[in-house]
């Protein structure tokens, strides 16, 4: 086998310019499926970041069934019990306690239905990325009991300022009496979220209990855990142990179910992807190999003249198609690499673009890892040698006579 390697190097190089053509396109096919896959890991952390991170957080609990039904009366069930808890898990880096309601949001000049969120500024700030998305203005720095923060869309609706007064509308707890307060606009936020910046409305928590009447209750514990693939487990006993008495605790999976079967359709595409790329790799080899193996004719004629076997010719073939592969992946994963890594350093500015939901806030990094230039060269390699056996075998058909005859 060491003879006709050798033999096969010599042979791919005997025409360079059509096998370095060959190599670079099936090069490029590999490269392309290096920056794709990286591109797609990139873009799945900056989704699953952008998600959580912005408001969501990577887990969440409440009381059951309040996440489809928004009662304001179901706040979760023995809270202080469950923040004791929370603060013994090793796991849980931080929370955060909220109040929500539905409500109304009206000003001078118009009225809109808004999500009134009751937030602690001080551990709100470190969970979410609601002050580092402001506009205009400040997140509850001025200490003032009756400040808010706005969605950019919802302030350009109700055609406010900083400094301009809104009235809420909310429905109290238990007795669903109306309760209205006026609050000063003290800051405009913009995610580039529909649903963010067209309807969010924050307040301090202790205002919204207030104009609740929850009594120190609070519809939702946001949680950050210390690893962020802890809450991609829906089988780790966490989420178990905070669902009793009536609460329930899931994570981000659940609450974004669509995100993660949109990042699983994502991979699939990858896989039509390679197979575009593989069939154009395909024609590529054969028209190579095919061309190769009629410019060689007389010689192969030959070989078969003086006793070589129609199994050794193949094998020729063959090892000329692992020939033109190797140079492929080298230059397939130096190309790959150097494109990704340039991208990794600079990012992709998708900023305002939104996805399965989710908008890109951050610059888009693809994310090297090493089973790219182990899974996909190893897939091109053995790609190359399948597509090289149908030339081998026209080749160990050959006679001696077809041989010299075609060669003439």
């Amino acid at each position: 086998m060491g003879f006709f390697i050798k033999l096969a190097w010599r042979n791919i190089f005997r025409n360079k310019r059509r096998t370095f053509i060959a190599g670079i396109a099936i090069a490029v096919g590999l490269a392309s499926l290096i920056f794709c896959d990286a591109l797609i890991r990139g873009m799945k952390d900056n989704l699953i970041k952008s998600a959580t991170a912005s408001f969501l957080g990577e887990g969440q609990i409440h009381a059951r069934r309040f996440w489809e039904t928004q009662d304001a009366e179901k706040t979760v069930n023995n809270l202080p019990t469950v923040l004791d808890g929370l603060r013994s898990e090793k796991d849980v880096e931080l929370f955060t306690l909220r109040t929500m309601s539905l409500g109304t949001i009206s000003s001078p000049a118009n009225v809109s239905s808004v999500l009134f969120v009751g937030v602690n500024p001080e551990t709100e700030q470190r969970l979410s990325r609601v002050d580092d998305v402001l506009e205009e203005g400040s997140y509850f720095r001025d200490g003032g009991k009756r400040d808010m923060v706005l969605g950019g869309d919802l302030a350009e609706l109700l055609e406010v300022e900083l400094g301009d007064r809104v009235v809420v509308t909310v429905s109290r707890a238990g007795s669903g009496d109306l309760a209205q307060e006026m609050f000063r606009v003290s800051g405009i936020f913009r995610f580039h979220i529909k649903e963010m910046d067209g309807s969010f409305a924050f307040a301090r928590i202790d205002k919204a209990r207030e104009m609740l009447g929850l009594d120190g209750g609070a519809h939702e514990i946001a949680l950050k855990f210390r690893d962020n693939r802890f809450a991609l487990d829906p089988g780790n006993p966490f989420w178990d142990t905070y669902s009793r008495e009536g609460n329930e605790a899931v994570s981000w999976t659940a609450l974004l179910p669509e995100l993660t079967r949109v990042m699983d359709m994502v991979w699939v595409a990858l896989g039509f992807l390679a197979v575009i790329l593989f069939g154009i790799v395909v024609f590529g080899i054969i028209n190579t190999l095919f061309m190769s193996l009629y410019e060689r004719m007389f010689e192969f004629g030959v070989l078969r003249a003086v006793g070589t076997r129609p199994s050794d010719v193949r094998k020729l073939i063959v090892c000329e198609a692992g020939a033109l592969a190797v140079l492929s992946i080298v230059m397939g994963s130096i190309l790959g690499f150097v494109l990704t890594f340039v991208l990794a350093q600079t990012g992709i500015d998708y900023r305002g673009i939104e996805f399965a939901g989710t908008g890109f806030s951050e610059l888009l990094y693809p994310v090297l890892h090493f089973s790219q230039f182990i899974i996909y060269p190893a897939a091109v390699f053995v790609f190359t040698i399948l597509v090289g056996l149908y030339p081998a075998r026209a080749a160990g058909r050959l006679t001696v006579a077809d041989a010299l005859r075609k060669s003439l």
